[in-house]
């Protein structure tokens, strides 16, 4: 039996709820899904912060959100590799050197400006986009609903403005 390279969006949403589920339910991790938590986690861990009035607030979810991310990891890699068979490990990917330019550099300067603000943003707003989204509008929260609409309106904005000619 062959496979799909990718799902298709009735297949991934079904796998999403099944997840959302899961980890919403007492036979799962009974907590809602979230990833961001898991780097002030980390960096609580790492610069020894963990008795500081943060880091024993973020102790119980940072921790869970650490193996969540890791199983996120472990999941994603498993699937490229041995089910779709996609995997590819790229520094430059072919977007990046058709609309912007071939240093490697260059992409890895701003892959991590890019992620740090992502990450900031999402500690300053108390959640990521997993937290806010995913969990919050499968609970039906008004603020997970807006925040919802609002990225993905940022996202066409951003890659409008990214890759011009798209």
């Amino acid at each position: 039996m062959k496979l799909p390279k990718r799902l298709g969006w009735k297949s991934g949403g079904i796998l999403i709820a099944l997840l959302i589920w899961f980890t919403f339910s007492i036979w799962g991790a009974d907590r809602p899904i979230g990833a961001s938590t898991a780097i002030s986690y980390m960096g609580a861990w790492l610069f020894g912060l963990e008795n500081s009035e943060y880091g024993k607030k973020i102790a119980n979810p940072g921790a869970w959100e650490v193996i969540f991310l890791i199983g996120v990891l472990i999941g994603g890699a498993f699937t490229s590799i041995f089910i779709t068979k996609t995997f590819k490990f790229r520094i430059l990917p072919p977007l990046w050197k058709k609309h912007k330019n071939s240093s490697v550099a260059s992409r890895l300067f701003w892959s991590f400006i890019g992620g740090f603000l992502i990450v900031f943003g999402a500690r300053l707003a108390g959640g990521c986009t997993s937290g806010h989204f995913l969990s919050g509008a499968s609970q039906t929260a008004i603020s997970g609903l807006i925040f919802g609409g609002i990225v993905i309106v940022a996202l066409i904005i951003t890659g409008r403005t990214f890759y011009k000619n798209l």
